[in-house]
């Protein structure tokens, strides 16, 4: 038999990639369907079996120490499809070899609802959550009383079964995860009592969270490694903390901007004054001036919500209804009749308004008095 480090024209220290690069340089230049040399067919079987066995480990091994690697299949015919498809395309034919039993766990997500004053101005909160983590029994092993996983008997280690089959290319090898170990190569006979195996236990922990001033509803805060820890004693995925916004009691927000519905008399609008509110900053006194209108607003810059990446806050935006007496006494309307023959108002004197900002005010206006009237 030839050397196969020969046929593949590498160094007996060759690399696995080293390795591959030459068998496909070779089985571009020696392959059927590109070269229509009679003798190549001989030549590309040669190189396709040596292949198969230097990009083996374990048969690489056996090859170094002078056993026949092929001794368990029947012949130097026998080649992989999956080698072949994994030399031209990465992988393509399937994995090769025993998966690791650790593994990455999968993310987690866990919803924390906050005030409208937490969400402006940023708070810490301690979460109960409930996740995955490392078996401290077996320290993520699986075995129990400081054993080992042990070979697997039928794969030998490999992780997987291989079948020859026949085909018009000649004997092609195929592989599939082997049953009895799952694909990892090896059992364990001494599972641990505490996690069955599996190397991690659910388990209820309270973690610190700071919840960052701006944020709103469906925002998501993540904590690197804060999830389920994976099979195995892996690593942890990541844990997503989702924000939910109470509603507030009296102030409404939209974006960066809160809206606060008022109603003050009549004669006061008319007449001007100075009203106090509550905010999210406290009380806040309100200047209404003389001829106040229904419907009209005042804005109290840099009193809304905090901006979340930006910096700064947006405003509080004071919306102002004029009440108008609903029930008057006999005095008080006189005194209003007086009041409008003075200034020569009709009771039928009607005004027609343009369409335009007072109508978008009145709408918006509108969305309060319906979202307070639910």
């Amino acid at each position: 038999m030839a050397d196969l480090y020969e046929t593949l024209g590498v160094n007996r220290d060759a690399s696995s990639d080293e390795i591959k690069k030459s068998y496909r340089k070779l089985a571009r230049e020696f392959h059927p369907d590109v070269n229509p040399d009679p003798h190549v067919k001989d030549k590309f079987k040669e190189i396709t079996a040596a292949y198969e066995v230097l990009s083996d480990p374990a048969k690489r091994q056996k090859y170094d120490l002078g056993g026949d690697p092929f001794s368990q299949f029947g012949g130097s015919q026998n080649f992989g499809f999956g080698d072949i498809m994994d030399a031209f395309f990465g992988g393509g034919g399937g994995s090769r070899g025993p998966r690791p039993r650790a593994r990455a766990g999968q993310d987690a997500l866990i919803s924390v609802e906050v005030d409208l004053s937490e969400a402006c101005f940023g708070c810490d909160q301690e979460l109960n959550v409930e996740t995955a983590v490392r078996c401290e029994k077996c320290n993520g092993s699986g075995c129990a009383d400081s054993s080992k996983p042990q070979t697997c008997g039928i794969c030998k280690g490999r992780g997987e079964i291989q079948q020859v089959t026949r085909s018009f290319i000649g004997n092609v090898m195929t592989s599939r995860p082997c049953n009895n170990c799952g694909g990892y190569g090896s059992v364990i006979a001494n599972p641990c009592g505490e996690c069955a195996g599996d190397g991690r236990v659910r388990s209820r922990r309270t973690i610190n969270v700071k919840i960052p001033a701006g944020v709103e509803t469906g925002n998501r805060i993540q904590l690197s490694g804060q999830g389920e820890v994976g099979p195995g004693g892996g690593p942890a995925g990541d844990l997503y903390v989702e924000i939910v916004e109470r509603p507030h009691e009296f102030l409404i927000r939209e974006g960066n901007n809160l809206h606060v519905s008022v109603s003050i008399p009549m004669i006061s609008a008319a007449l001007g004054t100075t009203i106090t509110i509550d905010s999210l900053d406290g009380a806040q006194k309100v200047e209404i001036k003389a001829g106040f209108q229904s419907a009209d607003t005042v804005i109290l810059k840099g009193l809304g919500m905090s901006r979340l990446r930006s910096g700064g806050r947006g405003d509080l935006i004071v919306h102002v209804e004029v009440a108008t007496p609903q029930k008057m006494s006999k005095d008080e309307q006189e005194l209003l009749h007086k009041f409008a023959d003075l200034r020569g108002e009709k009771r039928d004197h009607v005004i027609i308004h343009n369409r335009g900002k007072s109508d978008q005010d009145s709408g918006f206006f509108s969305r309060f008095r319906d979202a307070f009237n639910r």
